[in-house]
């Protein structure tokens, strides 16, 4: 049971990019993956903050939702994917609805259950020992 522990740890300390343009759910994201302990990265809502975050090597994953204000994150998406940056695409679109190229992204439909993001987030975290 120990190394699970461990693994467990590290996952929590990890950080978590959130890329969100609606102020309250960004807000209601961050205070869920804090009260679970996660690191923030950072909480941003525009394409350039998180292009600028992701290249800065400022995070050990991400949730993205796929639509910014009318522009599409798949950039954000391609720079994490060729960063090895694990991510979560949480939208209201479905999958075939998206814009852009989301490949490789665990998919998680708006509106979810804060215990099914806290499960997905740890399961797309590498798993690295102490």
């Amino acid at each position: 049971m120990r190394p699970r522990a461990a693994t467990l740890d590290y996952r929590q300390r990890s950080r978590i990019l959130i890329v969100e343009d609606e102020p309250m759910l960004a807000f209601t994201v961050e205070d869920l993956l804090v009260e679970a302990g996660f690191g923030i990265a950072g909480v941003v809502g525009r394409l350039p903050a998180a292009l600028k975050v992701i290249e800065g090597g400022g995070c050990d994953a991400a949730i993205v939702d796929a639509n910014l204000a009318g522009v599409s994150a798949s950039p954000a998406a391609a720079a994490l994917a060729a960063r090895g940056i694990p991510f979560i695409v949480l939208s209201g679109y479905l999958p075939e609805q998206q814009q852009g190229n989301f490949s490789g992204a665990i998919f998680i439909q708006k509106p979810c259950r804060a215990d099914q993001l806290i499960r997905v987030l740890h399961s797309i975290l590498p798993v690295r020992p102490r």
